[in-house]
């Protein structure tokens, strides 16, 4: 790629705050000016094409002038939302269906006869680590770890936690300011008492990070990102390796495992043997969804039992240490195997559950079953089959609705977590040998009112007349005269599924006559395999028109106008609704792009965009860069287009999307934009990609996103309706 620097310098057509004054109570004279943004263009030769970057000096984020013209963008974002009048009755609404929730426990780990989980337990910023004795009975329950009071800002978070197969002491990974950059501490189970091992370098937003206990507990391997001299500073992110660690002695002690031979764009996760004696560690290439298995035996040896072209997803230990294994090979909607005991080579591994219609999600074998969690294009189902494959039954679920873990307590008795989009999450245990489902005491009670809630699934038909499954949020009565105020939200992308979940501030939106609308598009997993890869690389404008459809058919079907519509998503969802808007900018009104990937020509040059070059594509291949270059949304916003209102938000600690993204986007809608409407930068210092992120610092966010939707879809909002008494 060649890169030339133009000496001359223009200022942008940056819109004026007082030239935008809207419905904003007044304009005082007060009011924040946007930031006339420079233009200095910096041309880039990709595959023989010529691509203009008018603002690539807003990618330095430790630039002075960058922050000052970040700072001036987010005071104008605050000063326009703060200044909506319903919005302090809109936050106020929001804070009581959180403090007035019960705690929501979630995360579970099965060890040594005690349930461990996280517990979010609002006002609380951050879940606590807690053990209980029995799912349905939380009166045993004790706090192991309680970040909130490491931590009193609300900063510190838990990444993940693994529990040593005795219960005895549990590594926990915590990291700072929604980071992800996580250092492993240990923590002794009965008495939350921290020991003096510290790992640093284990998690990180990259490629994530794990542990793995051995048997006796005495020590674990884990995943570290490079140390300072290992490797340069632009590698410090790669090259994810895995170390061992004895409890007690100094981590310059810590011995080299394995990961040499591993790609640069590593993913390492871990899975254990419930008697710990055997370890599996799961590499990923980067997010695109493929993986390589390495197992280490009692002898201390590792062995690669699969390889990326395998195609095996997920991996479980079952009884006396088999290998279950998830492939995709030949069946894109999933198959399970059985390797033996003893055995390490994929061919030698047998079916045991063929694949069918339904998408296996996950799968659990306990000593006598095969649990299967089955996407049903976005529903969930839970399969009971005996270990020869034989289908057994169906365990109940609610309608509509999504499995979200499942693990076993011992024998054949498993628990799951059960929620819907209108039903908030419950546990249950299942014993086959009394064949009951119980619901368990661990479910979350809310303020939230849906009882007057439907949900209803339609399907648009796409450009290629491919079609796409909708999830339809509304009232119970809702008239289908073309004017309800609509969001339409989405993500499309990593073969990750939109599956049915419970949002308590659905209810504010939905009280005030909204219609709320969840699209499984392409990209995801709710239809297999097939599925993602045929909006995923250079098939990834197909995600654009499903969406694109979805809104369509929702105006069609006379449940709203493009005047009432607003379309929601974030991160690559981010990308999905920037490339929608610019292609179809009249479909709108109003566009939320959270932490946003939106410049896909550079993507692939930060840290985490090297990860996705195996869902994105690279424009170092010249089918791949047509296909980034055709739908990328900064290089294709078009001069004098009247675009819709948009809020976007970038984080200053997002390791996973560049909050440059964000900035380059809107200087260059401010700039096009014929539109007297509103192109608002909120940012956001002291968190991250929404990962660990304090619960006040959600709130905050939430309610700047309904306040803008309310506001651009003409709401008049109504904090006193019966409904929110």
């Amino acid at each position: 790629m060649n890169t030339k620097r133009h000496t001359n310098i223009a200022l942008s057509t940056a819109l004026l705050a007082l030239s935008v004054c809207l419905t904003v109570t007044s304009c005082s004279g007060d009011a924040p000016r946007l930031p006339e943004s420079a233009i200095i263009p910096v041309t880039d030769t990709y595959q023989g094409v010529e691509v203009i970057d008018n603002y690539r000096w807003l990618e330095n984020g430790n630039d002075p002038e960058v922050r000052r013209w970040s700072e001036a963008q987010n005071k104008y974002a605050r000063w326009v939302l703060d200044n909506i009048p319903a919005r302090e009755a809109i936050a106020k609404r929001l804070q009581e269906l959180y403090d007035k929730a019960s705690p929501e426990y979630y995360w579970f780990r099965y060890k040594g006869g005690v349930l461990f989980a996280l517990k979010s337990q609002p006002p609380k910023d951050q879940p606590l680590l807690v053990r209980m004795q029995s799912p349905h009975d939380p009166s045993t329950e004790q706090v192991i770890l309680d970040p909130n009071q490491l931590d009193t800002t609300g900063s510190t978070s838990i990444d993940f936690y693994v529990v040593s197969p005795d219960a005895r002491v549990v590594a926990v990974s915590l990291s700072i300011g929604g980071t992800e950059d996580g250092d492993v501490h240990v923590y002794e189970v009965a008495t939350g008492k921290s020991l003096p091992d510290v790992i640093r370098r284990v998690n990180g937003p990259t490629a994530g990070g794990d542990v793995a206990w051995t048997a006796d507990g005495s020590g674990f391997y884990y995943t570290r990102y490079p140390r300072t001299s290992e490797r340069p500073p632009e590698d410090m992110r790669f090259y994810q390796q895995v170390y061992y660690h004895q409890l007690g002695s100094s981590t310059e002690e810590d011995i080299y495992v394995i990961g040499e031979e591993f790609p640069r764009i590593a993913e390492v996760e871990f899975e254990t043997s419930d008697d710990g004696r055997y370890v599996l560690a799961v590499v990923a290439n980067g997010d695109g969804g493929e993986f390589a298995h390495y197992l280490l035996d009692p002898s201390g040896k590792w062995k690669q039992i699969t390889k990326f072209s395998d195609m095996i997803t997920r991996v479980k230990f079952g009884p006396e240490n088999a290998l279950y294994l998830l492939s995709h090979k030949d069946a894109p909607r999933g198959k399970i195997l059985r390797l033996p005991p003893g055995k390490t080579r994929l061919s030698q591994a047998n079916t045991v559950v063929a694949e069918s219609e339904m998408v296996i999600q996950s799968f659990l074998p306990t000593a006598n079953k095969i649990y299967v969690r089955d996407l049903v294009g976005g529903p969930s189902q839970i399969r009971v089959l005996e270990h020869t494959g034989s289908f057994q039954k169906l365990i109940p679920v609610m309608p509509i609705s999504s499995v979200g873990e499942m693990i076993s307590l011992g024998g054949d008795e498993i628990l799951f977590r059960n929620s819907s989009y209108i039903e908030p999450p419950v546990c249950y245990t299942y014993e086959p040998s009394q064949e009951e489902t119980l619901r368990t005491d661990l479910y979350v009670t809310s303020p939230a009112d849906f009882s007057q809630v439907e949900v209803i699934r339609k399907f648009a038909t796409s450009k290629d007349g491919t079609q796409v499954p909708m999830n339809i949020i509304c009232r119970k009565g809702t008239k289908l005269d073309g004017n309800n105020p609509t969001i339409l939200y989405g993500y499309g992308g990593y073969g990750a599924s939109q599956t049915p979940r419970y949002d308590r501030t659905l209810s504010l939106w939905l009280d005030q006559g909204g219609v709320y609308v969840i699209a499984n598009l392409r990209g995801g997993g709710e239809f297999g395999e097939e599925w993602h890869k045929s909006g995923n690389l250079t098939n990834k404008q197909n995600v654009f028109d499903d969406f694109a459809a979805c809104a369509q058919y929702l105006i069609d079907a006379g449940y709203t106008n493009p005047s009432k519509l607003a379309i929601k998503g974030g991160s690559n969802g981010g990308l999905l609704v920037g490339a929608t808007m610019t292609q179809h900018p009249d479909l709108f009104r109003a566009v939320v792009c959270l932490n946003g990937v939106l410049d896909m020509l550079r993507v692939e040059l930060d840290p985490n965009g090297e990860f996705n070059v195996t869902e994105f594509g690279t424009v170092k291949d010249p089918e791949q860069f047509r296909a980034l270059y055709g739908y990328s949304p900064y290089q294709n916003v078009v001069d004098g287009t009247h675009y819709p209102d948009i809020l976007m938000t970038a984080d200053e600690n997002d390791g996973r999307v560049n909050p440059s993204n964000s900035r380059k986007m809107v200087a260059r809608l401010q700039a096009a934009t014929s539109s007297e409407g509103y192109v608002l930068l909120r940012m956001s210092s002291g968190s991250g990609h929404g990962i660990g992120s304090a619960l006040s610092e959600d709130i905050a966010l939430y309610a700047d996103t309904y306040v803008f939707l309310f506001d651009r879809l003409g709401v008049d909002f109504k904090p006193f309706a019966p409904s929110l008494e």
